[in-house]
């Protein structure tokens, strides 16, 4: 059901047009003034607003301006019992979707909100199929912390540097790794994955490396190896920290070479990869421990890129569980839920030890187990 706010300073025209919209199954809601117009639109995503112009204190103009830099969604249809054309083009080249006069015409009232409808669905789509498209998900924060690591990726990124991403499970050390090769020459390129705790130790060469056919059992037909794969584009080994001694050795090796050799082969393959790596471990601790080369770990160090804990910056939760919200909403196909400011506060309170991952969670356990506001009381029931 599409919602609808109607921002207006006569409570006479504000009921007459909730009623009609409302017989029309639309969901409505109603702000008395601009201010509390943009609170609402604050809290709650509208799919049409309908905003009146002449206002006291705070005009229809002066809103959708203000709703425009807040980058707030929703298609803006303007109405006015004074207008004029320099007023409608005026609201227009501000982002607003249309402008009518009151006392409105019904037919094209309705019309007007179901062509704003169709832009909004556009939009919408349009925005998911860049977002698969592109396949990096943006960094959400505005944290010091976080701050930080977007202006490393922003000045490596470019470069052929390698890079060491270090930090908690959980804290996005993967998207660090995307956007690292969404801004660099090599975006074109493949970027390939391997999760080196995912793979049996046994199997981790012949995954990196590729095999012959014949090299073992197993080895019915020949098989390219991740380096391969990745071949004019970036490599990215996952949690690095848990590759086996003698794959450790082979990956130094194509470092140092930009050569591979296929498992049970003996012909030299070049490969040209930008080679970046990911850990939650201490790796200093592991060379002291003679779990990890200390001759690999500076060949892939060369920029350390540390992604903060949650709890290193909390002031970025807000940010976070609103894009969780409209992904949610998203992906449910549902009316995206709104939150108040003491379920922020509560959620700011808890540690997080599963940082973003654990925050992304809890999100959609309260969207699910909750009313159309999550409350305070909400998060200390399911958090």
């Amino acid at each position: 059901m599409a919602k609808i706010l109607i921002i207006d300073d006569e409570r006479a025209i504000r009921g007459s047009l909730k009623e009609i919209l409302e017989y029309e199954k639309y969901k409505v809601d109603e702000a008395e003034d601009g201010e509390d117009g943009l609170k609402k639109l604050s809290k709650d995503n509208y799919d049409v607003v309908l905003l009146d112009i002449k206002m006291p204190q705070m005009d229809g103009i002066e809103v959708l301006q203000k709703a425009m830099e807040a980058g707030y969604s929703g298609q803006f249809i303007m109405v006015s019992a004074h207008g004029s054309i320099e007023t409608a083009v005026e609201a227009t080249k501000m982002g607003a979707f249309d402008f009518i006069e009151k006392p409105p015409d019904l037919n094209r009232l309705l019309v007007t909100i179901k062509n704003a409808l169709d832009k909004s669905d556009l939009v919408a789509e349009t925005k998911i199929l860049r977002k698969k498209i592109s396949g990096v998900v943006e960094i959400v924060g505005e944290s010091s912390a976080i701050d930080e690591v977007k202006k490393t990726i922003e000045r490596v990124a470019p470069t052929e540097a390698r890079v060491l991403i270090t930090g908690p499970n959980g804290t996005g050390k993967e998207l660090v790794a995307k956007w690292l090769h969404a801004m660099s020459n090599r975006a074109t390129g493949p970027l390939v994955e391997v999760n080196c705790a995912a793979i049996p130790s046994e199997l981790i060469e012949s995954e990196l490396f590729g095999h012959e056919k014949g090299s073992f059992t197993s080895a019915i037909k020949q098989k390219k190896g991740r380096f391969e794969q990745a071949h004019g584009g970036t490599l990215f080994l996952d949690e690095i920290g848990d590759m086996s001694l003698s794959a450790q050795a082979k990956v130094l090796r194509a470092l140092q070479e930009h050569n591979i050799t296929r498992v049970g082969g003996d012909k030299s393959i070049s490969v040209d990869v930008r080679v970046v790596a990911a850990t939650n471990k201490d790796l200093k601790k592991e060379i002291e421990e003679g779990n990890f080369r200390e001759d690999l770990y500076h060949r892939l160090s060369v920029i350390l890129i540390h992604v903060p804990s949650l709890k290193e910056r909390k002031d970025d939760i807000p940010l976070l569980v609103d894009k969780f919200l409209n992904d949610i909403a998203q992906e449910y196909g549902a009316p995206r839920k709104s939150i108040t400011e003491d379920a922020l506060e509560g959620l700011k309170a808890f540690e997080w030890t599963g940082n973003i991952r654990e925050l992304r969670n809890v999100v959609e356990r309260l969207v699910i187990m909750c009313d159309a506001e999550i409350s305070g009381n909400d998060v200390a029931k399911y958090a």
